[in-house]
């Protein structure tokens, strides 16, 4: 197990927080490991993958034999290089004979496990695969395009799992603004039928339309595979009340207003001066000396009557 050890500094202070859970996460790491026995493909896929991602991806060539993600205690050490690596998003490949190139799709909250959902890899073909320009190449690092194409991805939910968790894993960075002259990449995503997805890298090649909008041509750049759909796991209900929470609305304070030229405005309360033993009151016309007066024998008739001499 991982020692906890309590900050000491203010800078110790500041490390930790940058790796405690966000409300709003950017820039999420991927984590890839292998099983206890891999082949050839999937050792390809999984390369393929930490190239795509390489700047925002950690790679264990180490086999691991205690890895079960979908048995309980099976998680135990994907969690553990989850917390080592401080990696949100993890990858994990298997080959068997019951289930050949076998892809484990995982997401952490917390550094504990949110969702799993499992693939099998066919008709993989890899980026060496390809021959193409070199100029067309797509910039790693950059954001890329997603087309999810087929009506099976809005039908069948384990489509709609596997569709949040492409997303989620290759999506890069969160951001507001976006250059489409960096933009060089696309995901193609077709189901194929309900349990099967083909999955293509396509770089974007600008082309002159005669107008100023350039004419767009995908060029396959690869990795190209097919998914088969498997096994998924939901998360547990009181972990995603947890992961969804959102900060809630600031408690309203009385008599403050926000405008848009003044900003922000409030009234306050002034209590009656006192100036020579004479109030003041709030009152724009004033008191004439008659009311003034009248107001005063009032108060010294009321004192008299309770306390009498």
């Amino acid at each position: 197990m991982v020692a906890i050890r309590v900050p000491r500094s203010m800078r110790a202070k500041r490390e930790v927080l940058k790796h405690a859970p966000k409300l709003v996460e950017n820039g999420k790491k991927m984590l890839i490991l292998h099983g206890t026995k891999t082949s050839a493909v999937l050792n390809s896929v999984l390369a393929d993958i930490f190239h795509l991602k390489r700047d925002h991806a950690v790679k264990y060539t180490k086999k691991n034999d205690n890895i079960r993600p979908f048995e309980s205690g099976g998680e135990t050490s994907l969690e553990f290089f989850s917390l080592k690596s401080d990696c949100s998003l993890l990858v994990y490949g298997s080959h068997s004979k019951k289930k050949p190139n076998n892809l484990v799709f995982g997401r952490t909250y917390d550094h504990h496990i949110y969702d799993l959902i499992e693939v099998g890899v066919e008709n993989y073909k890899s980026i060496e695969s390809y021959a193409y320009d070199k100029k067309l190449a797509p910039k790693l690092g950059t954001k890329p395009f997603f087309a999810f194409i087929g009506e099976h991805f809005e039908s069948v939910e384990k489509l709609k799992h596997l569709k949040e968790m492409l997303l989620d894993h290759f999506k890069g960075e969160v951001v507001e603004n976006l250059n489409l002259a960096g933009v060089g990449r696309i995901f193609v995503c077709t189901a194929i039928s309900p349990t099967t997805v083909c999955m293509m890298h396509c770089a974007l090649r600008l082309k002159r339309s005669g107008t100023s909008i350039p004419r767009m041509e995908l060029v396959e750049v690869g990795p190209s595979m097919d998914l088969v759909v498997k096994r998924n796991q939901s998360p547990a209900e009181s972990l995603r009340k947890e992961a969804m929470n959102t900060p809630g609305h600031a408690k309203k304070v009385k008599n403050v207003t926000k405008d848009v030229l003044d900003g922000k405005t409030g009234r306050i309360y002034i209590p009656d001066q006192e100036v020579a033993k004479l109030a003041l009151t709030n009152d724009i016309k004033g008191l004439k000396r008659e009311r003034r007066d009248a107001k005063k024998n009032k108060e010294h008739s009321k004192k008299q009557k309770v306390n009498p001499e």
